[in-house]
């Protein structure tokens, strides 16, 4: 798969954000899927910079995560600010994205996307509870570069 526009349906992406709204539903956390073609550079620097542009880094509580994808390079990346880093359990990221690349490797992103956001959304729920001063501090929708 290589072409961004096959990568996912309407369909998909769509339920990728009722996702992302599921998770965010009970936490003060931040939860945004970037998908691209090639990222041209090392996938981890490349979500760091996507984060910045996204400016997930501007979240009160540091608790923002990217699952960043790039279609043509097959790599994906989660990336958690600094908030969510300090909090989540050691090897709490490496156990999601097996989860994730369970489902990539066979052949289902959608579910792969929508399974490692859910995951992510009940771990920021048990750290970063939602309260009623919360308001949703960025987009919900897939952002495509």
């Amino acid at each position: 798969m290589s072409k961004l526009e096959d990568f996912l349906t309407v369909e998909e992406e769509q339920e990728i954000v009722a996702a992302i709204l599921e998770a965010e539903k009970n936490t003060s956390g931040e939860i945004r899927v970037h998908i691209e073609g090639t990222a041209k550079m090392d996938h981890f620097s490349r979500a760091q910079q996507v984060f910045h542009f996204l400016k997930m880094d501007n979240t009160k509580e540091e608790n923002g995560v990217l699952l960043y994808v790039a279609v043509a390079d097959k790599k994906f990346v989660i990336y958690g600010d600094t908030g969510i880093d300090k909090a989540v359990p050691k090897g709490f990221w490496e156990s999601t994205k097996e989860v994730i690349s369970s489902h990539f490797k066979k052949g289902d992103f959608k579910q792969g996307i929508v399974a490692g956001v859910l995951r992510a959304g009940k771990e920021l729920q048990a750290h970063f509870p939602w309260d009623h001063m919360d308001t949703n501090e960025l987009s919900d929708a897939i952002s495509k570069g």
